[in-house]
């Protein structure tokens, strides 16, 4: 079979997916109850109305609409578009559906995908904030480096950012993550996220349940969030305020029987808020990489990480630092430190203290922020 007869036959064995998914009154639930038990789109449409009727869900109003279904013009512009653009449809039948999300109760039928979800099934997503912290990004960061060192896949959803930087850390530690959008593929949201968005293709998978020029419309959220969740053995997430949508991501873990992490911060914090209340209604505390790995055990599979434990470079970089540098160095962290506290906690002259801060910086170990701030920057 030649290239051209084996895309019109990709083609057409989408067109009854893309057709049931739009008759009216089937959505997720009874899509997947009807592929259940007619085990095809093609079955369904091909059933009588009494077989439809033997279906949970399947009112007589349904059952009509399935069968006087016809074809749309938009649904093969739709295809012919995927196929332009190299996408891919992966449905419900497809080996390379992520088996995780297929056992929540409402999974997509079917995803639009940028990239390859083969082998997507050690995921641990990882979501937050859109406007997070120095303290949020670089914990984030260094996490999803080290679940991607270990051969863990990263799942978030491509926002501003914890999740832009769930995304980065995975890629940082050449490991494979997945952005779960809540537009469709060629509506890519942020725009300012276009690189990475290329970048996450190649390593892994941009996905979307929504058709390609679906804008990135407020109620789509919510509802990508169940399979940011549904795709991954369990969900951390690393600040959060008291409405944050990363909240609904957790309660849908939960609600979907996945394991919910969440990273303390600041008591000071407002944006530290939603993962406190999570942590004291019982999510599980991370600190760090193996908080996660003890809790999900047998359950996820990570990579010998024998060649990574070599060498430290935050030892080697300590050991080329003077005793005072190490000193200020040990006082710092990603949360930012007025100058006028290191004085007070480290005992010299601002004028010493300064100089100090300044060599640090010109190390690349030390970042000032306005108002004569510092924080160690992030690795």
């Amino acid at each position: 079979m030649d290239d051209a007869s084996d895309e019109l036959f990709v083609m057409k064995h989408l067109l009854p997916w893309f057709s049931l998914k739009n008759v009216p009154g089937v959505g997720n639930h009874l899509f997947k109850r009807l592929i259940d038990h007619f085990t095809s789109p093609e079955h369904v449409f091909n059933a009588s109305q009494e077989q439809l009727l033997q279906v949970e869900g399947v009112t007589t109003r349904v059952a009509a609409a399935i069968r006087n279904y016809k074809v749309s013009d938009n649904l093969q512009k739709e295809l012919d578009q995927i196929s332009q653009k190299g996408f891919q449809i992966v449905t419900l039948l497809d080996p390379h559906y992520p088996p995780l999300l297929r056992e929540i109760p409402d999974p997509p039928p079917y995803l639009y995908v940028y990239g390859t979800l083969e082998g997507s099934t050690n995921n641990i997503a990882v979501v937050g904030s859109r406007h997070a912290t120095t303290y949020g990004l670089t914990i984030t960061r260094n996490l999803c480096a080290d679940l991607g060192r270990l051969g863990v896949t990263v799942v978030s959803g491509m926002a501003r950012g914890i999740d832009t930087a769930a995304h980065e850390g995975a890629l940082m530690g050449r490991g494979k993550t997945i952005a779960v959008l809540g537009s469709g593929l060629d509506r890519v949201y942020p725009s300012d996220n276009e690189k990475i968005y290329h970048r996450i293709s190649e390593n892994g998978a941009v996905v979307s349940e929504f058709a390609l020029r679906t804008e990135p419309e407020a109620h789509n959220f919510p509802i990508r969030n169940r399979v940011i969740s549904g795709m991954a053995l369990g969900t951390v997430v690393v600040e959060a305020s008291k409405k944050s949508g990363s909240l609904i991501t957790a309660r849908l873990a939960a609600e979907q029987n996945r394991e919910v992490f969440a990273v303390p911060g600041s008591v000071q914090s407002f944006k530290s808020i939603g993962t406190h209340t999570l942590i004291k209604q019982g999510a599980k505390l991370v600190e760090h990489t193996q908080d996660i790995l003890e809790e999900l055990g047998a359950a996820i599979a990570v990579q010998d990480t024998a060649s990574h434990n070599t060498h430290d470079p935050t030892k080697e970089m300590l050991a080329s630092l003077s005793p005072d540098e190490v000193s200020v160095y040990e006082l710092l962290g990603p949360y930012p430190e007025h100058i006028d506290d290191l004085v007070r906690k480290t005992f010299m002259e601002p004028g010493k203290l300064s100089s100090i801060l300044l060599k640090l910086e010109l190390k690349g170990i030390v970042q000032q922020s306005p108002g004569k701030l510092f924080s160690l920057i992030d690795k």
